[in-house]
């Protein structure tokens, strides 16, 4: 039997959109959203991605390939879900950066498990700044796939210094360095999009 993540990756770079939603939509037996994100979306752009990087595949079939993987993952994830009257107010955000997967990815998972977040789209350091003061976030969560992008983290950790605000970031550059997390002063780095659940969850009030 084929693996539904690697016929989920065959169907993305031959641009198969129906296929690529029909086999998200029918994997597990009707499964939670997060366990077919986990089990065949970021598997599936992991190697992706490792592709990029070594050079067979361009960065449009990259590209191409992660927007119609957000419109299977937007096919799988309900509107509805139950409130959590103590969460804390977060936003997910691209950081100088053109990639919206990742953050389209955390988004789907955060309104999977009960959570409201805002989707600040793609922002520059000043404007997410900005729009988190405003919106009194508690946790933001940055997505990048550039290594300057990344960098840039540190601007916003720096100009929220000071602020119960909570960093996480997550995207190539981090996990190809384990450390820069902490070198750009964030609070946490997510390894998969599933990791936000765990974050928020011990970060939630009683």
């Amino acid at each position: 039997m084929t693996d539904p993540s690697e016929a989920f990756e065959t169907a993305l770079l031959a641009l198969d959109r129906v296929g690529a939603r029909t086999i998200l939509e029918g994997v597990l037996d009707g499964g939670s959203p997060i366990q077919r994100i986990e089990t065949v979306v970021v598997p599936a752009l992991e190697r992706i991605g490792k592709a990029w990087e070594t050079g067979e595949l361009s960065l449009a079939q990259v590209y191409m390939a992660g927007r119609l993987c957000e419109d299977a993952v937007g096919a799988i994830t309900s509107t509805d879900h139950p409130a959590r009257p103590n969460a804390p107010r977060t936003a997910v955000a691209v950081l100088d950066d053109y990639h919206f997967l990742g953050k389209r990815m955390v988004y789907a998972v955060l309104r999977s498990g009960g959570y409201s977040p805002l989707d600040y789209g793609r922002v520059t350091v000043d404007e997410l700044v900005a729009r988190v003061n405003e919106d009194r976030i508690d946790v933001v969560f940055i997505s990048t796939l550039m290594y300057p992008s990344a960098l840039r983290v540190k601007e916003v950790c720096a100009k929220l210094t000071g602020t119960p605000v909570r960093v996480v970031v997550g995207g190539a550059p981090f996990r190809c360095d384990p450390e820069l997390w902490k070198d750009v002063g964030a609070h946490d780095c997510g390894s998969s999009a599933s990791d936000v659940l765990r974050m928020l969850s011990a970060w939630e009030t009683p």
